[in-house]
């Protein structure tokens, strides 16, 4: 009889596929959040943010955005086999930060969002075998703040 437990679903080990891992992952957090009274608005929203060095085009995704007590949540998760090479955090770099946060910009000019509270959370999934997934959620995981653009002219202040 196989095995029905969460664990069983998201083992890499009978996932061939990252993204198969990954995507249950996202399902399991999304229902964490929304025990923690989040409503979940989209999943996986992807939007294209500008063209590289080679002039491909880059696109940018956001895995869940949400509203947490009026407050807009752009949510990135990160699911991780175990936690023992790295914590799962450390896989949202500054290049991934940067490129959510112009992902949210785009969503709140689309959507026309302009005075509504938003933050950028992190929530991480890790399997325990045995039992649950380790989720945890981070609120504020990072600010736009530390990706305004800086001038030189002006003293290098923020704008």
């Amino acid at each position: 009889m196989p095995d029905s437990s969460p664990l069983s679903i998201i083992s890499p080990e009978k996932n061939k596929s990252l993204r198969a891992f990954g995507d249950v992952g996202e399902e399991l957090a999304a229902a964490y959040l929304r025990r923690q009274g989040y409503v979940i608005v989209m999943a996986n929203f992807t939007v294209p943010v500008g063209r590289n060095r080679n002039e491909a085009q880059v696109t940018a995704e956001i895995d869940l955005i949400a509203l947490d007590d009026g407050t807009l949540c752009f949510i990135e998760v990160k699911t991780r086999a175990s936690e023992e090479f790295a914590p799962p955090l450390s896989a949202i770099d500054v290049r991934k930060q940067r490129q959510i946060t112009r992902a949210a910009k785009m969503y709140r000019r689309i959507f026309n969002v302009r005075d509504m509270p938003f933050r950028y959370d992190a929530v991480t999934v890790v399997p325990h075998h045995g039992g649950r997934p380790k989720i945890e959620l981070v609120k504020g995981f990072w600010t736009e703040a530390r990706f305004k653009k800086r001038y030189w002219r002006d003293g290098f202040q923020e704008h």
